[in-house]
């Protein structure tokens, strides 16, 4: 199994940093781990909608150059489906059952993520309404990836 994390922006916190390479580290044993960062566009702080709509362009592109036809890809979206972490485990479970070894999860940047990108996702995925800053998202998401294999496993986790 072939898991990737491709996001907008570098993590520049060292913090966040180590929680990723913990949990990069702890996923070693369960499956491949990569994390991929792509170049935010730099931009004011305010932009109108067509200045918006040219940076989550260009930030869409950076994100499906690194999107091989052969993986699936679940976009983390505001309006996308919630699950809980057991649910979470159940899907990457069926997918890994039905062949699909290349799984990849996508954060946008502080704009959101483009329709060209939504368009190319097999599913949205949320958590929750609140709005996190992308590089906290990561460390969330990982964690959740994580967790996932653990509640796969039937191996003992903190709840």
């Amino acid at each position: 199994m072939n898991i990737t994390i491709v996001s907008v922006g570098k993590l520049k916190e060292k913090y966040l940093k180590m929680g990723i390479d913990e949990y990069v580290k702890r996923l070693g044993g369960y499956a491949k781990m990569d994390v991929i960062e792509v170049p935010d566009e730099k931009a004011p702080e305010q932009l109108s909608d067509a200045e918006m709509e040219i940076v989550k362009k260009k930030e869409g592109e950076r994100i499906l150059s690194k999107l091989s036809s052969d993986t699936y890809v679940i976009a983390l979206a505001i309006n996308g489906k919630m699950k809980s972490s057991e649910e979470m485990a159940a899907d990457i479970e069926s997918l890994m059952t039905y062949g699909k070894s290349k799984i990849a999860f996508v954060i946008g940047g502080s704009l959101g993520l483009h329709d060209d990108v939504l368009k190319r996702a097999d599913e949205k995925q949320s958590f929750g309404k609140m709005t996190l800053p992308h590089q906290l998202m990561k460390l969330v998401l990982i964690e959740q990836i994580y967790r996932s294999f653990r509640i796969m496993k039937g191996e003992p986790y903190h709840k």
